[in-house]
């Protein structure tokens, strides 16, 4: 069980994700363990918050005013869900997810969307650092392929695997779908 109400807190999940930009992405349960995380939630009456990333960069499928921006349909907020935009990579800086939390009085996020390895890592550990009670779904989270700077080619998989790891018990408890379902009050 769930020490205290959970918010569930999805991070970027736009039509920009979808763009060949970012290369091979893994996970491709992602967005239907998210819906079935937002039924969850929504079927109790419990917080939900999307967070939207407004990119600055006028190169960046996620710029304001693109298709990319808006969410997609797997996700879409509804009516009365608080939607949080923010400008870097962290869903805590220069935005009013902490007013938003701090309203619902919120001390326990369930965060997923994407990537992992980027804005959700970010938001996690900023989450940890600030007293949060933290769990990622490992199947509701999603990684891409990523280049180190000897040139070594990490496939998603690699690259989620080894950020779940690192995120395991210092920052968050990671947790199936099914399992954080299972907590639900």
């Amino acid at each position: 069980m769930i020490s205290s109400t959970p918010a569930l807190l999805i991070i970027d999940m736009q039509k920009a994700i979808d763009d060949p930009k970012w290369g091979r992405r893994g996970q491709p349960q992602t967005e239907a363990n998210l819906q079935r995380l937002l039924e969850a939630w929504r079927e109790r009456r419990l917080p939900v918050v999307h967070v939207r990333h407004d990119s600055t960069d006028p190169q960046s499928p996620y710029r304001s005013g693109t298709a990319g921006n808006e969410f997609k349909a797997e996700v879409e907020p509804q009516i009365g869900e608080p939607v949080v935009d923010k400008r870097t990579n962290s869903a805590f800086i220069g935005t009013d997810l902490m007013d938003v939390l701090d309203e619902l009085q919120i001390r326990t996020l369930v965060v997923g969307g994407v990537l992992l390895e980027n804005s959700v890592d970010a938001t996690v550990r900023m989450a940890a650092n600030l007293g949060f009670e933290v769990i990622v779904p490992e199947d509701a989270v999603a990684s891409t392929d990523r280049t180190d700077l000897q040139g070594r080619l990490w496939s998603a998989e690699d690259v989620h695997a080894l950020t779940l790891a690192v995120l395991q018990g210092e920052y968050a408890q990671v947790k199936t779908t099914d399992a954080v379902i299972g907590m639900l009050p």
